[in-house]
């Protein structure tokens, strides 16, 4: 593929002068991209005998505080070194930076070698390896969306954030014009992609004013979780090239629409030829599920699964206070816990026929950390198939009109909530991934609570 490297090429791309840093990296507990920048000589040298990150990157905020009370790595445990072992599939070309490559890691214990079961990669992993060992392998992508902005990152942050300028004035979902204006940025960055080994299928305007979604091809969902952090990246840093910016905020603002991660999803066998959501005979099968399109048991039950355990999931699809402000009525973000057949009022709609046939997950926002998302469906699927939980009845009409239907937690409280009281997330992830994930919500709950907001002050300062 066009961007990747191997080994060997990289070694000829450094002896030829055309690469001279390595990025290397792993997706911390947000999925950002954590890391080192490396002389790439000096990584040719090292990269056999293990990359080493200090192991409070899996245990920090967003501004990097060390947060007492996880059980990984602490104070008292004195913040020693995790071990990075290189994926070398992973290995591509960064070619949005000057004479770079990027790499990405899994984190693994340094005297075991064993995964850090609490990393999200390694949490996806295991998921996969249960899914592998089940004669599975399970497929998908991600659509995701974010707003473009006038003001580079400096200026919204002196600005706090405040009376930002969108780059569009109007909601430009699949203007063509609008998307001329954005085209320098947009296409810079599907561009990048491509030359830097990820498939892109498409750019385009969103429903929001300024707002963009890029869609990137299906693969196994090592490289969907990869593919994603490393578009979100390639997105910021190239807006910072131009002097703008970008947010993959899930509600930006109260007045604009949310930004999503809607992934699609669907199992095939264990040489990846053949779709297991697919009806044997596509074309005489009679359509099931009440759909207008055939589909096979594995499909019902891995929906049934997705279905039965979405509400106790939520945490991994919407991880911080800022996520369920996403969730409302007429905003193409699900509020009630459906399905339907190409319905983008449900959490999950589903679209294609024959090997094309997926389930589409509307509910994770752009905020997500795509590794937990996947995780958290693959364990879903798994489950629905183990114990063939049928689907509730397909629903058609307006998802967030009917009453009927099992909503979206309304809060980050009510997610954690579920999370922890789930014996399904217990058995399914152990106790030590729980605990970590636990503990990361509740500092994000505990340290909005502790922040006097603007809308206070507003409301109370004078009338209060």
């Amino acid at each position: 593929m066009t961007g990747t490297l191997n080994r060997d090429a990289l070694t000829t791309a450094v002896t030829n002068g055309e690469i001279e840093t390595v990025l290397v990296a792993f997706p911390d507990l947000y999925g950002r991209l954590v890391g080192k920048r490396y002389d790439a000589g000096y990584f040719l040298e090292s990269a056999a005998r293990g990359l080493h990150f200090c192991d409070y990157l899996l245990a920090c905020d967003m501004e990097m505080d060390p947060v007492p009370g996880y059980h990984y790595t602490s104070w008292a445990q004195g913040y020693g070194d995790a071990q990075g072992r290189i994926d070398w599939l992973t290995l591509r070309r960064a070619s949005w930076l000057d004479k770079s490559a990027l790499v990405l890691c899994d984190v693994v214990d340094e005297s075991s070698g064993d995964l850090v079961p609490i990393a999200p990669r390694s949490i996806l992993r295991r998921q996969l390896e249960r899914a592998r060992q089940a004669g599975y392998v399970p497929m998908g992508a991600t659509e995701l969306e974010f707003f473009v902005f006038k003001d580079n990152y400096d200026t919204a942050r002196s600005k706090h954030y405040a009376d930002l300028r969108t780059y569009s004035d109007y909601i430009e979902d699949y203007h063509l014009f609008q998307g001329t204006k954005t085209e320098g940025l947009l296409g810079a960055i599907r561009s990048h992609l491509r030359q830097s080994g990820i498939p892109v299928e498409f750019s385009k305007g969103e429903w929001g004013a300024g707002q963009e979604e890029i869609n990137i091809r299906y693969s196994d969902l090592i490289a969907a979780g990869d593919r994603s952090v490393i578009l979100k990246q390639i997105a910021k840093e190239i807006a910072h090239q131009q002097n703008l910016s970008v947010t993959f905020m899930a509600k930006w603002h109260a007045d604009h629409a949310g930004n999503s991660m809607h992934v699609h999803f669907s199992l095939w066998d264990a040489e990846g030829k053949h779709s297991l959501f697919a009806a044997e005979d596509d074309h005489s099968s009679t359509p099931r599920f009440g759909m207008p399109v055939a589909a096979s048991d594995m499909f019902g039950w891995a929906l049934g699964g997705m279905l039965a355990h979405a509400h106790e999931l939520i945490l991994f699809f919407a991880p911080n206070v800022n996520s369920y402000k996403r969730y409302q009525s007429a905003s193409f973000a699900p509020t009630a816990l459906a399905w339907s057949y190409d319905n983008r009022t449900a959490g999950f709609r589903v679209v294609g026929h024959g090997p094309s046939l997926r389930i589409e997950c509307r509910i994770p926002g752009a905020d997500a950390n795509p590794y937990l998302v996947l995780a958290a469906l693959v364990a879903a699927a798994l489950d629905g198939i183990t114990h063939q939980i049928e689907p509730p009845p397909i629903f058609a009409g307006d998802a967030y009109a009917a009453q009927s239907l099992l909503r979206v937690p309304r809060s980050l409280h009510e997610a954690i909530s579920a999370f922890e009281a789930s014996e399904f997330v217990h058995a399914t992830f152990g106790e030590d991934v729980v605990a970590h994930y636990l503990h990361f919500a509740r500092t994000e709950q505990r340290k909005f609570d502790e922040v006097v907001t603007d809308w206070e002050r507003q409301r109370f300062f004078e009338q209060g």
